[in-house]
Parts: structure tokens; C-alpha cells; sequence
């Protein structure tokens, strides 16, 4: 399964199989001590609790005995709360030219209310043709007004500026 991850946290018998001689041994109430790995798995067997090992890079290696079962849910749990919390946002694009009519202009402006409504950024880009190049201030007019029809679902991002021979300015929703 793509996205899978494979759990490489060792437990009880496994944790036998690190070179480690001995193992710093914490539990819920502290630290225990430095101890070799089969009292260590004993003490957690007498709890009937598991031993995991939590930092094997440590010298020596740190384990804790706690339940690993309910260890693993509440990760689980965690991870499906971040992933719910998680939103993805979208750029939509709307391109304009600097001689607009008022319906092309009304249309746009409309889409570019739903996409903001839905909770995406809109990137809006005015491209100029030949010689409207040396009129980027109608460029500039065109961008201001529309984030003025918009003002009351979107705020300016980042203000209209010249990317070559196109003007663009992005609008995230409020």
C-alpha cells in the first residue's frame, strides 16, 4: 500500500537483537535505571506491560515500559486528528487583458467571488499584448478594482506587480 509506513520500533524479544549490552530502563513513574535487557524484560513481564525501545541511538539505549498496544492507538489517533485538521488550498487563476469589457470583467469578478467563497487563493493576471505594454497603469486600475468588488470575502495577498509582461496579484479568502 503506497504511504504505508513500516513501524521499525523494537519490542521485548526484539530489542535483544541490538548490539547493546545493557539499557537505560524509564517507566511511567520515572526512571529505573541501567539494566540488562533480559531483568529489564522480566521487571515489564511481572507489570504485564511491554518493553519498547524508544531511543536506540543512545548510548546506552533508552527503553520504557508502557503498553504498546494502547501506545500505538493513541499515535494512530493523533495522526488521523492532525490529518482531519489539515486543509488543502488551492490557487485558481483568472486572466484578464487590460482592455476588459464589463460583462468579460462582471463574469470573472463572479468567478473569482466563488473561488474565494470556497475557501481558495486566486491568483489574478492581467497579460499585455504589444504595445498595451507601455499601459500597465490600466493594469494596475483593473487589479486594484476588482480587490476593492471583492474587499468584503478577500484580502490582498500580494499587491499587483509586473512578471514579465503580465501583471499579477494574488487574493486569499478573509
Amino acid at each position: 500500500m503506497p504511504g504505508r509506513v513500516v513501524d521499525t520500533t523494537r519490542v521485548n524479544e526484539q530489542i535483544k537483537l541490538s548490539r547493546a549490552k545493557e539499557i537505560r530502563v524509564v517507566a511511567e513513574e520515572g526512571q529505573i535505571g541501567v539494566m540488562d535487557i533480559d531483568s529489564a524484560l522480566k521487571l515489564a513481564e511481572e507489570r504485564d506491560l511491554d518493553l519498547v525501545e524508544i531511543s536506540p541511538q543512545a548510548e546506552p539505549p533508552v527503553c520504557k515500559i508502557m503498553d504498546y498496544r494502547k501506545f500505538k492507538f493513541e499515535q494512530a489517533k493523533k495522526a488521523k486528528k492532525v490529518k482531519k485538521q489539515q486543509t488543502v488550498i488551492n490557487i485558481k487563476e483568472i486572466r484578464m487583458r487590460p482592455a476588459i469589457d464589463t460583462h468579460d470583467y462582471e463574469f470573472k469578478k463572479r468567478n473569482a467571488r466563488k473561488f474565494l467563497e470556497h475557501g481558495d487563493k486566486v491568483k489574478v493576471t492581467v497579460r499585455f499584448r504589444g504595445r498595451e505594454f507601455t499601459r500597465q497603469d490600466m493594469g494596475t486600475e483593473i487589479l486594484n478594482r476588482l480587490a476593492g468588488d471583492l474587499n468584503d470575502v478577500a484580502k490582498i495577498e500580494s499587491q499587483p506587480k509586473m512578471d514579465g509582461r503580465q501583471m499579477i496579484m494574488i487574493l486569499a479568502a478573509l
